[in-house]
């Protein structure tokens, strides 16, 4: 099971830091990620990590940093200066095999949350 957390109402330039606490199962192996979807539009990637720590991001989020905390089975993403384009529901999945790569697998065999909402005035 996994639990977003950390959302809320921002004003631009804030900053928030999202978590993705994970229960049942130990995700220190697995591939996690973060996306986004506001209403009428599509699920957008923002952030993954892989089970070797590598990371990637979408272009729009260069200001946002994806972490883990194998030990507390959290995901986290920090986000700077918010712009009121990052305003979404935001998701964290996690999946145990991520091949070909994270982006492909995630979002068609991912586990995921229930999202946590972030809006930027």
């Amino acid at each position: 099971q996994l639990v977003e957390s950390g959302g809320g109402s921002v004003q631009a330039g804030g900053s928030l830091r999202l978590s993705c606490t994970a229960s049942g199962i130990t995700y220190s192996n697995y591939c996690m990620g973060w996306f986004r979807q506001t209403p009428g539009k599509g699920r957008e990637r923002v952030a993954a990590r892989d089970s070797d720590g590598s990371t990637s991001y979408a272009d729009s989020v260069n200001r946002f940093t994806i972490s883990k905390d194998n030990a507390k089975n959290t995901l986290y993403l920090q986000m700077n200066d918010l712009k009121p384009e990052d305003t979404a529901m935001y998701y964290c999945a996690a999946a145990s095999f991520c091949r070909p790569t994270v982006w492909y697998v995630l979002p068609r065999l991912g586990s995921w949350g229930q999202g946590t909402q972030v809006t930027v005035s």
